[in-house]
């Protein structure tokens, strides 16, 4: 009996977790990733591990090694690009991008991981040497020079998400006079309600790092280098550009063979099926089903393309799957200098973005009872809840902190998938040791808090 032929474009989360389920799942698969980037395959999320040093090497910063696949069976080509689909003829055309040459691969099944990549801001200067993404083997390794280069002396970080508060954390703790720059007016405002916000400006702002919020970028400014970043106010002097100012779908290339949103998401099916007979996708380039939205919306995460990916080879044999992709929470988590703060769910910006309306409430409190002084590391909690204002159906939330309090994350994405309400959550059952937490627990009381009980 022949084998199923099965192509995955692209080696990242989705594609290499679809790869190796294939193989453990069935016998008679032929499974062949292809991968544009000559490094199988990095880890951005992993970046600012690698530049703090905190890493084994460089080289283990990554999903998988290509022998993880091969030593099951299957296939991994690195400068590889697939550039087309003839669905007609159930083939893909593949470039060699070192020897340029084109070949055409047949396959049964289908699997587009392509991800997204970095934005390049269309304003002059942008091409200009020194202006540097945050993303892939490539780019961590000049960074990572650019840490310890004594002619960098300004850098300015372009995006106040993920991405870019870790590089300005990297570049600040390696002596750099940073400056922040986004068009919203408050650091990680995408992620995190106004009560966390606040906490995390103030710790940036502690540590040395300059602030330039509510801002648009009219050019970088510089000759051959970049020597500065110009905005409508002032310009600021800048050795070194980081941008992160957000990504978008990696999709070109199927423009007119697989149908598109108007923002170059791929459009997928409940399934997570395309438009194409045996053709699936995943990861960053689509847009997956929001539990708490209830309603596709970019979510932007290994953990996301990771599900995704399992769902689809558990139903990669069935025309109709028995049941649709069950959708996702989309639960993060970062450190910020001395904080950490884990969310899951819709903050206010999010849910504004897909017109879904909520309430929010910010809690603080301290880690333990009232009898355990700062000096034993009693130190300060913050929560934020986000929630339906009729049913009190908690669709999101957050905690911060700068004891690691992160795990709580995981307790409000929980809450979240299974549409608790604030109800359930302020009488949930938690432990109790006054070494750890208190009577209530820290999300009993937030919830409490929402619904205007006494404080404990």
């Amino acid at each position: 009996m022949s084998k199923t032929k099965i192509v995955i474009v692209g080696a990242s989360h989705g594609g290499h977790e679809s790869a190796i389920e294939l193989l453990d799942k069935y016998r008679d698969v032929d499974v062949t990733i292809y991968e544009a980037g000559d490094f199988v395959s990095f880890m951005s999320c992993g970046m600012e591990l690698f530049l703090e040093d905190k890493v084994t090497a460089q080289e283990d910063v990554r999903n998988f090694k290509p022998e993880d696949i091969t030593s099951k069976g299957g296939h991994v080509f690195n400068n590889h690009e697939v550039t087309a689909i003839n669905a007609d003829k159930k083939e893909v055309s593949v470039k060699d991008v070192k020897s340029g040459q084109t070949e055409q691969v047949t396959y049964d099944k289908l699997i587009l991981s392509s991800g997204v990549t970095p934005t390049v801001l269309p304003v002059p200067g942008h091409d200009l040497d020194g202006i540097y993404a945050m993303r892939g083997y490539d780019w961590a390794s000049k960074i990572k020079a650019a840490t310890t280069d004594d002619s960098i002396k300004n850098v300015a970080v372009i995006g106040a998400g993920y991405i870019g508060i870790e590089a300005a954390e990297v570049f600040t703790n390696a002596g750099k006079h940073v400056t922040l720059m986004d068009m919203i007016d408050r650091p990680l405002g995408n992620y995190l309600n106004e009560n966390l916000t606040d906490v995390v400006t103030k710790e940036l702002t502690s540590k040395g790092v300059e602030l330039a919020l509510s801002q648009s970028i009219k050019s970088f400014e510089g000759d051959k280098s970049v020597t500065g970043v110009k905005t409508a106010d002032k310009t600021y002097p800048a050795d070194l550009v980081i941008c992160a100012a957000g990504v978008k779908p990696n999709t070109a290339w199927l423009s007119g063979t697989v149908n598109l949103t108007d923002r170059g998401f791929i459009d997928v099916n409940p399934y997570l099926q395309t438009n194409l007979p045996d053709v699936y996708a995943m990861g960053d380039a689509i847009l997956p089903l929001s539990i708490p939205a209830g309603k596709p919306m970019p979510i932007a995460l290994a953990t996301t393309a990771r599900r995704e990916a399992q769902y689809v080879v558990d139903h990669i044999f069935e025309d109709t799957p028995a049941v649709p992709f069950k959708g996702v929470v989309g639960a993060s988590a970062l450190s910020v200098f001395d904080y950490h703060f884990a969310a899951a769910g819709l903050n206010t910006t999010t849910a504004a973005k897909v017109d879904v309306p909520v309430a929010t409430s910010a809690y603080k409190d301290t880690l333990r009872l009232a009898y355990v002084p700062e000096s034993a590391g009693n130190t300060d909690v913050y929560t934020s809840l986000t929630f339906d204002p009729l049913t009190h159906q908690i669709l999101g939330g957050a905690v911060l902190s700068k004891y690691d309090i992160t795990a709580q994350g995981n307790v409000i994405a929980l809450a979240v998938a299974h549409k608790l309400t604030l109800e359930d959550l302020a009488t949930a059952d938690f432990f109790f040791q006054p070494g750890f937490d208190r009577q209530w627990s820290l999300l009993n009381l937030a919830a409490q808090h929402a619904l205007g009980r006494a404080r404990f």
